[in-house]
């Protein structure tokens, strides 16, 4: 196992370059002139454009000039340093008041995946072909068929403005309770991924030879699925849930932008529009290092989960 954990984390080293200098890349081919960008309309002085110009190394060009800046970016990474934003910012003071917003609006989507998801799933598993199974079954195929960007703001109108159960936005300090909708709304296509995978799984273990066996044995229902079903049928659904974390806390941009929270997706879908090359870097290199971290925690998961799995 620790063989395995080591060598999964020099895999995560480099899939972190490789994956932070795809995103420079993708930022330095597409950039216009980030300074007017960032200005809108309004004119930049030559005082102004030359300062951020030798800030942020802009007047390298050409594939030296990407790499210089790379190079640099990654420097300055390692020392923990995320940089400046083009509006003068530090990228990470920006990430911490950022940061704790989106953390409780994943959160929430998440533990209404596996509240609601994972527990309908179970439900709807063991009693598979009957009234429950076939409803969760076509309410989550609706579900997937409805983008996010489509549910946010029905959502919004229906549960916030035409009957107000919920803040139709949720401001500049969001509480948990304004964070509540728009964490049911992002977390609903992880929950109806889980809800059928759950369902899914628990089915064909409840068909299998063991299952048969304890049965023959005498031993109850009760422990039969809590003890050696749920052990088993989870395993694909924490593999799910665990990637599903860091898909929840970059896929925030949607809901974020539509229930107007200040949080990373936010900030992130800013960066883009502005084309704020060093904000976008900063913040998806974050994002990046949530992915690794879920996906290495799944793996070893795995081991707790089945003891029948080994790593050599």
């Amino acid at each position: 196992m620790f063989r395995y954990i080591v060598r999964r984390l020099l895999q995560m080293v480099l899939a972190f370059f490789g994956t932070t200098l795809i995103v420079y890349a993708l930022m330095f081919a597409g950039q216009g002139d980030p300074i007017q960008a960032l200005a809108g309309e309004r004119p930049v002085s030559a005082a102004q454009r030359a300062y951020l110009t030798e800030k942020f190394h802009l007047d390298q060009t050409g594939i030296g000039g990407f790499f210089y800046r790379y190079f640099d970016y990654v420097g300055n990474l390692l020392r923990g340093d995320l940089g400046d934003s083009l509006t003068g910012r530090k990228i990470s003071d920006m990430l911490a008041q950022a940061w704790p917003v989106t953390a409780k609006l994943a959160i929430i989507g998440l533990l209404v995946a596996i509240l609601v998801g994972v527990t309908a799933g179970v439900v709807a598993g063991l009693r598979r072909g009957g009234i429950f199974d076939n409803a969760t079954l076509v309410l989550t195929l609706l579900v997937l068929g409805v983008p996010t960007i489509v549910l946010a703001p029905l959502a919004q109108y229906f549960l916030g403005v035409k009957l107000p159960l919920f803040p139709p936005t949720a401001g500049a300090e969001p509480s948990l309770y304004a964070l509540l909708l728009p964490g049911i709304v992002l977390g609903s296509l992880s929950l109806a991924t889980a809800l059928r995978l759950t369902r899914t799984s628990v089915a064909e273990n409840m068909r299998s030879d063991y299952v048969r066996t304890a049965r023959a044995k005498g031993l109850p229902t009760r422990r039969l699925v809590s003890v050696h079903v749920l052990r088993n049928s989870l395993i694909p659904v924490i593999t799910f849930l665990g990637v599903e974390l860091g898909n929840l806390m970059s896929g925030a941009i949607i809901t974020e932008g539509v229930f107007n929270i200040p949080g990373v997706g936010f900030n992130l879908f800013r960066g883009i529009k502005t084309e704020d090359g060093p904000l976008v870097v900063g913040l998806v290199s974050v994002l990046v290092v949530v992915y690794l971290v879920s996906n290495l925690v799944v793996d070893v998961l795995y081991a707790v989960l089945d003891p029948r799995i080994r790593y050599e």
